[in-house]
């Protein structure tokens, strides 16, 4: 198994065996009427469809009780694939890791929640780092994932720049445009529709430039729903339900970007968004643009799109095993 892999699914294959569970809480005719749905962060605009769907009573009219949680330390992901969710929020590169396992977390991608990846590198405005070439001899904050350094040398040296000159630092970041404003790094990886919003938000000007624009192959499906396998195939109908309910909450916010990210605001229990109200709205309004984008309805998942980009973990040996036609389904979204 690659050495790298091994980094990243040797705890998620411990946490699995912790959290072994039965698969959620049932009524006595055999129906399951609450559904737990694990966040993978302190709500977000990313979340917005989920929290309309609750405010708008959505989930109720199809039957559901619908619980939305913080994710445990050992993550969402885990969370779900023991049955103490029924769904959560996870992210196709990152799946990759429990998917690859010699017994594979039993978790399946129901919806991209976002169309297209719309994640990229902030810089300061004006230090060259508008195009990937331009790390060269800068700074990069790292989360020293495999996959993540990949890509960034990928576009690197695709653009004619030298990714062995790039110096790495750990990425302790929480406030990305205030550390390029104190010159704590020179370039960070961030969400255009959350860092780079609050870069506009606090006066920083930045550079920024998206994967998917210079490769193809990373226009890959971040985030997205996963739902527990054993749930989907003892409750398709009411999966189908949920689900249901949840694309005409993010249908909603895709149409009404200033009410909806007002009911996320509203909605947040965590304190999270506490005096953020710009920053929400503002982010708000530029995802509300991209829930469904090109696609046809909102969460359809694209498979050749999803494939290439897990060929590409295979052909670059950062996984062992070729995910083609792996850990996804539209068959639970309105039809």
């Amino acid at each position: 198994m690659n050495k790298n892999l091994k980094k990243v699914i040797a705890p998620v294959a411990a946490a699995a065996m912790v959290f072994a569970v039965p698969t959620g809480v049932y009524a006595e005719d055999g129906a399951q009427e609450k559904i737990t749905f694990c966040l993978d962060w302190t709500p977000n605009t990313n979340h917005t469809g989920l929290y309309v769907a609750q405010a708008k009573g959505y989930y109720e009219e199809a039957g559901l009780d619908v619980e939305i949680v913080q994710p445990p330390e050992n993550g969402a992901a885990l969370m779900c694939a023991a049955g103490q969710a029924q769904f959560a929020i996870e992210a196709q590169d990152t799946m990759a890791a429990s998917l690859a396992l010699d017994e594979p977390l039993g978790i399946t991608a129901v919806a991209g929640i976002i169309q297209h990846n719309t994640s990229g590198i902030l810089s300061r405005k004006g230090d060259g780092i508008d195009k990937p070439a331009g790390l060269t001899g800068k700074t990069y904050s790292t989360w020293d994932s495999p996959i993540e350094l990949a890509m960034l040398e990928n576009v690197v040296n695709g653009d004619g720049g030298d990714f062995s000159q790039v110096t790495l630092i750990p990425n302790d970041i929480t406030d990305e445009p205030a550390a390029l404003a104190a010159n704590q790094t020179d370039a960070i990886w961030v969400f255009q529709g959350w860092g780079g919003i609050n870069a506009d938000v606090e006066g920083v000007d930045c550079d920024y430039f998206a994967f998917s624009d210079i490769n193809p192959v990373f226009d890959y499906y971040t985030p997205v729903i996963i739902a527990n396998n054993d749930y989907l195939a003892e409750n398709p109908d009411q999966a189908k339900a949920f689900m249901e309910a949840t694309a005409k909450g993010y249908e909603f916010a895709a149409e009404n970007p200033d009410e909806s990210a007002q009911i996320l605001i509203d909605g947040d229990n965590t304190g999270s968004l506490k005096d953020a109200e710009d920053l929400v709205k503002k982010s708000q309004e530029f995802l509300s643009t991209k829930y469904i984008d090109d696609a046809e309805s909102w969460g359809v998942i694209d498979a050749d799109r999803w494939n290439a980009f897990y060929k590409w973990l295979y052909e670059n040996q950062l996984c062992d095993k070729d995910l083609t036609g792996v850990g996804f389904s539209n068959d639970y979204l309105p039809q």
